[in-house]
């Protein structure tokens, strides 16, 4: 112990002790403030933002340590100085990474916190969660290849030889911009998705005759869940170059048609008044669209269509199903003679021509 005293300068051991006090002054009052500030409810930081930030920002002061002269004064590798300083710049930028990435999260957690997309009228949350959801990649994205980039060019010898590449690109920087162009695309594609939202989250789209939920979007591709458990996988640039029905766009309301083809003896308003009556018996009507039309005429039917409206298009599908279903049994029921039978007079029609 006393020849290591003797050994390490008293001056070296002030400055690292100082430095350390400084550190763990530093960490702790900012642990301090931002734990205060996750108890208090007028600011928007949660609690748990101090458990994401505390390892990065210890990085950081291990980072701020390992530059220290006293430091490597006191272990004797005062000739190992380059290493320490480069452990220290790599150590640094990886710290900064992670606390940049920390606080996007903690930003996307504040913020989505205030919205509920398990609503029945979720449009403003999908919006804000799907937005946050695609920007929150992008600056990820963007970090971490900062991160690399800068890591890389602390390097003399890496920079060297980036900075020839880059003087000797010409026509090789030309066919990767080139052979790059769809990626780049793809990746825009993504970028304008989270600031125009053709789509969100949770929305209700027909995509290559498939009717499904967005279930995820990526900077690249689109998970849709189709109704039946299965996945569509679809390149972000769809959605911007190609045609698709989404029924949630501006609201989940929608409205559901049911065709029905009868005879014309069929009493109209009899219908008119079954189908008001099957709505007000069933929970899946929201009350508000109540109609039956008669849309076209053919020379042996009528048709005719019935609008009705529900909260979601789940429930639309459901309500679609249960008023034909219910209508059907009702002209069973009632009017079985105005059912069209197209097969019957088409038979009927033929043994009246063989008897001529």
């Amino acid at each position: 112990m006393e020849s290591f005293y003797n050994n390490v300068s008293k001056e070296s051991l002030i400055y690292l002790g100082v430095a350390l006090l400084v550190l763990i002054i530093l960490y702790w009052s900012t642990s301090v403030v931002l734990k205060r500030l996750g108890k208090n409810p007028k600011y928007l930081l949660p609690k748990s933002a101090f458990k994401r930030l505390a390892f990065p920002l210890i990085l950081i002061f291990v980072s701020v340590l390992l530059r220290l002269k006293a430091l490597r004064e006191i272990l004797s590798l005062e000739d190992a100085g380059f290493w320490f300083r480069k452990a220290s710049t790599i150590l640094f930028i990886f710290a900064m990474a992670w606390v940049m990435i920390a606080l996007i999260k903690i930003i996307k957690k504040v913020v989505i916190s205030n919205y509920d997309i398990g609503e029945i009228d979720n449009l403003k949350a999908r919006k804000v969660y799907t937005q946050f959801t695609i920007l929150e990649r992008i600056f990820i994205f963007i970090i971490v290849l900062l991160g690399i980039g800068f890591t890389l060019m602390s390097f003399e010898e890496i920079r060297e030889v980036g900075i020839s590449i880059f003087a000797s690109a010409g026509v090789a920087g030309i066919i990767i911009g080139f052979s790059a162009q769809q990626f780049i695309g793809t990746i825009l594609a993504g970028i304008q998705i989270a600031v125009a939202q053709p789509i969100k989250l949770d929305d209700v789209v027909i995509v290559e005759g498939e009717w499904g939920r967005i279930e995820e979007i990526t900077l690249t591709y689109v998970v849709v869940s189709i109704w039946d458990k299965r996945r569509l996988i679809v390149p972000t640039p769809y959605f911007i170059n190609q045609p698709f029905q989404n029924w949630t766009k501006t609201s989940s309301e929608l409205m559901g048609t049911v065709f029905l083809y009868v005879d014309y003896n069929v009493p109209f308003d009899k219908i008119r008044e079954e189908q008001t009556r099957i709505l007000k018996n069933t929970d899946l009507w929201d009350g508000n669209v109540n109609v039956v039309q008669v849309t076209d005429t053919k020379p042996n039917y009528v048709e005719l269509r019935t609008l009705v409206s529900a909260k979601d298009s789940p429930t639309a599908w459901d309500l679609r199903v249960h008023v034909r279903e219910k209508l059907i049994v009702y002209l069973q029921e009632n009017y079985p003679e105005s059912i069209a039978r197209t097969t019957r007079l088409t038979v009927e029609r033929k043994d009246n021509d063989n008897e001529e």
